[in-house]
């Protein structure tokens, strides 16, 4: 499992490593059900302290984003509610800079164009998995 962290980014690590885990479970790299690291093995893969992890993982259980099982470890919990949640509030994003653009008198075919381009772009990035 492949964590960069940035050392200059003002974020507390913990925060950077709940954010990739959440990217990677959204976009499908962690499948539902699949066993994250133990909290030791990802500290000593990010040389990181154990606590850190433990800190990322709560969250993201407390996001609805893993589970835990006694004595087995974290696991990914089903995130299409979390996925649908997170397109939902994308689309509303979307709108209001829409809006904004319109009146700021940015021409109509510019904004769809714009928008276009950052949906092809983070196509690239996901390897172009759609889950509409």
């Amino acid at each position: 499992m492949l964590i960069e962290l940035d050392y200059k980014d003002r974020r507390p690590i913990y925060e950077q490593v709940t954010e990739k885990l959440e990217g990677m479970i959204l976009v499908g790299v962690l499948q539902e059900d699949s066993q994250l690291p133990s909290v030791r093995n990802m500290a000593v893969a990010l040389s990181i302290n154990p606590n850190t992890i433990q800190r990322a993982y709560t969250e993201l259980e407390r996001r609805g984003y893993i589970y835990s099982v006694k004595g087995k470890g974290s696991f990914v919990a089903d995130s299409t509610r979390l996925r649908k949640l997170r397109q939902e509030e994308a689309c509303g994003r979307l709108r209001e800079a829409s809006r904004e653009a319109a009146a700021l008198g940015v021409p109509r075919e510019r904004i769809l164009r714009e928008a276009e381009a950052g949906a092809d772009s983070a196509g690239k990035k996901t390897g172009g998995n759609e889950n509409d």
